[in-house]
């Protein structure tokens, strides 16, 4: 159980001309990505055809040494990923990467999202005798256009047709031995981009930050649909699948999971957070003396309350950056500890004042509950909680932890009574009306943790299968 959302993965993808240490490019990429993903991480370098690759439980930085990211070798295309993966799994087997041998050559296949009939497909290729050695989508993924290649001339042909065949969530960085490329599925429900740095290497990335990272420009996003492929003749699309379904962008990237120096589908992540804030001050003001941000992600939508409210915006918090997620919780009473670990409030900021608290979400309350009473116990007179996201209703299916209905603290509660639980003086969050306007580009979005409505059909297993499940361990 957890009170916080987690993202799935992230990827990167780089194509170079010539030789080169590329495994360094990924490192550097796939640290200004770690924030999707903490669990583990892998890097596959292609040199002449062949493909070397290391991957390991834990952050980049304590998975890649000086020694490792050498060993890889140098190479003229490369692929790296960063992983949170759910419970009850072996995070090591299920570290990406994936790397697939198979009649037509080898490929190394990097995934982001959760494909919802992944267990129907499993099913269907066990009993054709295939078999699988992880409980990762992204092996039923490969699996598939592997199978795929053996009838048709190309990798990105034999993507094309895998898509027919994928529901859900997905967004590819595959590597042949020639080739580097990019898939988003047709809803585009996981951001996919484009970039380009001066010496003519060709990148993409799960966001522009890590495009950031290697000196490349952002280019444009990978459609919704489109396959794009970059070998020795240059780069070219294949939008086969491109307007075949409404966009459904996940709206949760914009507040809570992508950095907020990221442009995703052309918005700023800063300036949509700060738009959140600026519709929540408008739906739920209150006179209060100081407004403060739980960090990271309440930070830009507190600037954005304070600006359309006129309330002062204050540094309430210092955050911790130095506890992982493997950081050892063994009792209970260290783990109500954990908060103060984490988070310390500024008692010059909140003493006395009356604050507004804003946050990304709330999704059991325990985690709020306690940040709340640090902030009483640091003198607060008045602690009155904005969301920058709807109410928590439903669970997500395409590649969010948000649980079972039955452990969202919305699904049981109303707005006063959540109010009551995690003790403050009242509560607000955004209007499901207002959350799908926090874009300067107005885009299809999918909401369905808020409001039920999935934009295509969730799992008959409702998202749980024999091989894992989507509940993790906690995390406060």
């Amino acid at each position: 159980m957890f009170d916080k959302l987690h993202e799935e993965c992230g990827l990167f993808g780089i194509y170079s001309r010539e030789r080169k240490n590329l495994a360094a490019d990924c490192y550097y990429a796939l640290y200004a990505l770690q924030h999707r993903g903490q669990e583990s991480c892998g890097i596959a370098v292609n040199d002449r055809g062949v493909i070397h690759c290391y991957k390991d439980v834990g952050l980049v930085n304590e998975v890649f040494t000086k020694e490792k990211l050498a060993g890889l070798g140098e190479g003229r295309i490369a692929v790296g990923h960063v992983r949170y993966g759910t419970a009850g799994v072996n995070p090591q087997q299920n570290a990406q990467p994936m790397v697939v041998h198979h009649m037509k050559g080898t490929t190394a296949l990097a995934h982001n999202g959760v494909i919802t009939n992944a267990q129907q497909l499993r099913d269907e290729m066990e009993a054709q005798g295939a078999i699988f050695h992880t409980t990762s989508d992204a092996e039923v993924i490969s699996q598939i256009i592997a199978a795929e290649r053996l009838h048709c001339n190309s990798v990105e042909e034999a993507a094309v047709r895998a898509m027919d065949r994928l529901d859900g969530a997905y967004s590819l960085v595959i590597m042949s031995p020639s080739k580097l490329i990019a898939v988003r599925d047709p809803r585009g429900f996981r951001p996919l981009c484009i970039g380009e740095m001066e010496n003519g290497c060709v990148v993409f990335a799960s966001e522009s930050c890590a495009l950031d990272s290697v000196g490349a420009t952002l280019v444009r996003d990978v459609e919704p649909g489109e396959v794009v492929v970059m070998d020795k003749n240059g780069m070219r699309s294949l939008r086969d699948k491109c307007g075949t379904c409404p966009k459904s962008h996940c709206i949760f990237e914009y507040i809570y999971f992508a950095r907020p120096d990221s442009t995703i589908d052309g918005s700023s992540v800063h300036m949509a957070r700060q738009r959140a804030g600026a519709f929540l001050a408008l739906e739920h003001p209150v006179q209060a003396d100081v407004v403060i941000g739980v960090p990271d992600s309440g930070l830009d939508a507190a600037m954005g309350y304070a600006r359309q409210s006129g309330i002062p915006y204050g540094l309430g918090f210092i955050k911790n950056k130095y506890i992982g997620r493997t950081f050892i919780q063994p009792t209970q009473s260290d783990r109500e500890n954990l908060v103060r670990i984490k988070l310390n409030p500024v008692s010059a900021t909140v003493k006395g004042k009356r604050v507004v608290l804003i946050d990304d979400s709330i999704v059991r309350g325990t985690t709020c509950a306690r940040i709340i009473k640090l902030l009483r116990d640091a003198g607060a007179t008045e602690v009155h909680m904005r969301s920058s996201a709807p109410e928590f209703r439903f669970p997500c299916y395409f590649g969010t932890d948000i649980p079972s209905p039955e452990n969202l603290i919305a699904n049981k509660h109303t707005t006063e009574e959540i109010a009551k639980i995690i003790g403050v003086d009242s509560l607000g969050f955004l209007s499901c009306e207002n959350v799908i306007k926090l874009c300067e580009n107005t885009q299809g979005f999918c909401t369905a943790c808020f409001d039920g409505k999935y934009p295509c059909q969730p799992p008959k297993d409702c998202g749980t299968n024999k091989h894992e499940t989507l509940l993790p361990e906690e995390e406060e």
